[in-house]
């Protein structure tokens, strides 16, 4: 059976509510997994279009009970009730269904304040099968996908990477395991640092003076953040970054530091493609002159590098990559640049 445009929103009781706010996408499908494992209905909506701007990206998701409790994001926060409530419809129905807010949406009483509109698949999951492989994927720290198929209202896992959107009739959602920082460094630096990138949603394992990173530290999903203010105490760490997958490897240090630090690595038997690899000086200014404005660099550094790593496109030239940080930075507050940003339609 074809999923539905939604006509209508039903006021439900009990009122839908957030069970807890998180964005976090394994926390989402955790809360559906275990809802299903307890005995109650769940559904999992994703953002499946976007008409103009959007606070969320596709394939954002929320999670909804039949209770009406729902975990999860697919806007800025004002419609998440919404559509919590057209999802308690759609599991009492037991159908999946689709609804469409904002611009070209039949429900004038809800606007998006960015002016866009937003599609959305509710999907009424029938078991956790396919969370639970997710799930179990993403604690390995590999990447996986779900598959969804709206005309068989299924839902498959798949191992593999990509970019989240639609291929022909079904939507596959890409997930990535939760952002890592490998983080070593002198006590004042490292330890703002880490402050900042954990409330930021960064796994943090620090190393100590003389251990080494084991390899399943140093995977495609960490970022290497060296905070030394001695070339030789970090050179250990360094070769071994260099050597792993890490998306993201950064140095403390001047523009002069950097150069001896590449002279040394060059004498060492690395080439100019390995060297590129290392961000010097660290974080999205080079100046930064306390702890706190480092951790602020080197935080949204990472956050912009996380993006073009998901996105498949690393800029290696880190002259390219710290003006790139900026000119986002720069777009995202000038109000000229938020309008028109349209990625995968879907065909109704």
């Amino acid at each position: 059976m074809a999923t539905r445009i939604a006509s209508e929103l039903k006021t439900l009781a009990p009122e839908p509510s957030a069970a807890f706010l998180s964005d976090d996408a394994m926390d989402v499908l955790a809360f559906a997994a275990e809802a299903l494992e307890q005995g109650q209905d769940a559904a999992l909506v994703t953002l499946v279009e976007i008409h103009g701007g959007a606070a969320r990206a596709i394939g954002a998701q929320m999670a909804v009970r039949d209770d009406g409790l729902y975990c999860g994001f697919v806007s800025g926060g004002c419609t998440e009730a919404a559509v919590a409530a057209d999802a308690v419809t759609a599991l009492q129905k037991g159908n999946d269904r689709k609804l469409r807010l904002g611009e070209g949406s039949p429900f004038f009483d809800i606007v998006l304040p960015c002016g866009g509109g937003i599609t959305l698949a509710t999907h009424v999951l029938r078991d956790a099968i396919a969370l639970r492989h997710m799930l179990a994927t993403l604690h390995r720290r590999a990447p996986g996908r779900l598959r969804y198929h709206p005309g068989r209202q299924a839902l498959f896992f798949e191992p593999g990477e990509g970019l989240s959107g639609w291929e022909g009739e079904e939507f596959v959602r890409v997930y990535h395991p939760r952002q890592r920082m490998l983080l070593a460094g002198t006590p004042l630096e490292a330890g703002v640092v880490a402050r900042v990138a954990e409330v930021s949603g960064f796994e943090i394992v620090k190393v100590e003076r003389g251990q080494a990173p084991s390899p399943d530290q140093l995977d495609a999903d960490t970022a290497v953040v060296l905070l030394f203010h001695d070339i030789d105490r970090e050179l250990p760490l360094l070769e071994a970054a260099l050597a792993s997958p890490a998306f993201y490897i950064g140095a403390l240090g001047s523009r002069r530091t950097h150069a001896k630090r590449c002279e040394t690595l060059r004498e060492r038997g690395h080439g100019e493609a390995t060297l590129a690899r290392i961000k010097a000086p660290i974080g999205i200014f080079d100046k930064a002159t306390d702890a706190n404005s480092l951790a602020l660099s080197v935080v949204a550094d990472l956050a912009r590098a996380r993006l073009f790593h998901i996105k498949g496109k690393i800029p290696t030239d880190p002259t390219v990559a710290r003006t790139l940080a900026l000119n986002t930075i720069n777009n995202c507050l000038d109000p000229v640049h938020t309008r028109g940003r349209i990625t995968n339609a879907v065909v109704d």
